[in-house]
């Protein structure tokens, strides 16, 4: 991990992830940490934590960007290539812990990758 300044902006972005089990859109924590610092903090940090590998992103349903924490990434490798499940009634995003294999295509050296699921999640289910 990068070294990443504990600012008092940091420290109050970080801990609405530990709110949360989920992802979180952008477009939330902006909304959820409006009172606290402008959309442009919001997003500068989000680089920053990613850029460190404290974060990866991926984009949802609407195109939205969405935040999960890292696990054992670093600013030189993510290692972070999962699947992520959307539910389309009521919009929690997990990470998911199964096997993803990003396939070798010939001639092409694949940088990224994103998968995402969507359907219903247990809650929504019953």
């Amino acid at each position: 991990m990068g070294i990443i300044r504990k600012t008092k902006s940091v420290k109050i972005l970080l801990d609405e992830f530990d709110k949360h089990t989920s992802a979180i859109s952008a477009v939330a924590l902006i909304e959820n940490l409006s009172s606290q610092m402008n959309k442009t903090t919001v997003y500068r940090i989000l680089d920053k934590l990613e850029n460190d590998g404290v974060l990866h992103s991926f984009f949802g349903k609407n195109g939205h960007k969405w935040y999960a924490k890292c696990h054992d990434c670093s600013s030189s490798k993510h290692h972070d290539s999962h699947a992520h499940f959307q539910c389309l009634h009521c919009g929690k995003v997990d990470c998911l812990d199964t096997d993803f294999n990003v396939p070798q295509i010939p001639n092409h050296r694949v940088e990224a990758s994103q998968v995402l699921l969507q359907g219903s999640c247990k809650a929504c289910l019953v």
